[in-house]
């Protein structure tokens, strides 16, 4: 089993630290972008809520002793860490959001179809399963589901054929569930797998990872130091709409207010904090898809907290 950070030259070259800079990487996963932080002189501090994650970062914690600290945990949940840690400030962040390649590759965790496993999909393997959820929402629910957080344009013929399936058995497994949407929705041109859209929804509803999302950066930004930068890589429409509309909230561009809204009257905005570094986002080239095709939908986003100048109050 192999894992390959995706945009790993560009996640580095973004946050550009310097040696000795503290960076947070929220999502440790197979530990290649804290490997190459740490190669290049920073010390390091890692979550990652799968306690598999943890685990294999001992190894790479014995080669950096005292410069990469892990933790378990949920990066929305950082600046607790951070707190435990004894850490006030972080000279960047870098979150890779999503599932991770291990979790995709081991069938059991049962992330994916392409091999059968229990329909499990959580991360912190605790708390309700994608199995509780396709077994035990009511119809509409489950449409709602797959429409949100998988942008499934079949949501409702793909809900009203699963709660028809589990009348004769509980849906236990990814093929059995792979199996009832491919019957429900019609070949997509593009060649994307029909239960592509239905798992990515139902993996992040159990996960709660659009919540996450959005905890990690606000935690994120309160904890940058001047010149400090967040780097954030996305998979999907709906976790890069999250970090671009952050982005664009904190860098002071975001769209105007009407000169109706009774708030403008009070004044001009003061100045943004920070500045976005990436107006549109990053791709990975041609190549770095063609060797990972796993790399084919990521974006990457940049922001940097201003420094304050020699003249500037405090």
């Amino acid at each position: 089993m192999s894992h390959i950070p995706v945009l790993l030259n560009e996640v580095t070259e973004w946050l550009a630290p310097g040696e000795g800079a503290r960076i947070l990487d929220g999502t440790f996963g197979g530990g290649g972008y804290a490997r190459a932080l740490l190669e290049r002189g920073c010390t390091v501090f890692a979550l990652d809520r799968d306690p598999d994650a943890i685990a294999r970062g001992a190894g790479l914690a014995a080669r950096f002793p005292g410069r990469l600290h892990l933790a378990l945990g949920r990066f929305g949940d950082l600046l607790s860490h951070l707190e435990a840690w004894g850490v006030a400030e972080l000279d960047g962040v870098v979150l890779d959001l999503g599932v991770s390649s291990f979790q995709l590759d081991e069938a059991e965790r049962g992330f994916s179809f392409r091999a059968d496993g229990p329909l499990d999909m959580r991360m912190e393997k605790r708390g309700p399963s994608a199995a509780d959820l396709v077994n035990g929402l009511p119809e509409k629910e489950l449409a709602d589901l797959l429409w949100i957080f998988g942008e499934e344009r079949h949501a409702r013929r793909i809900a009203r054929a699963i709660v028809a399936a589990r009348r004769d058995a509980p849906i236990a497994t990814t093929l059995r569930l792979a199996e009832i949407i491919r019957a429900n929705v019609p070949r997509d041109p593009s060649g994307l797998d029909g239960a592509t859209r239905s798992f990515q929804a139902l993996r992040i509803r159990v996960n709660d990872e659009l919540g996450e999302i959005e905890r990690a950066l606000d935690a994120a930004l309160k904890v940058l130091a001047p010149g400090g930068r967040i780097v954030v890589v996305s998979f999907h429409s709906g976790e890069d709409r999250i970090v671009k509309h952050r982005f664009q909230a904190a860098s002071g561009r975001a769209p105007g207010r009407s000169r109706h809204d009774p708030a403008a009257l009070a004044g001009p905005a003061a100045a943004p904090a920070f500045r976005l570094l990436t107006p549109r986002s990053v791709r990975p080239a041609a190549a770095e898809v063609a060797a990972n095709p796993r790399a084919r939908s990521a974006h990457l986003r940049a922001l940097e907290r201003i420094a304050l100048s020699s003249g500037s109050p405090a």
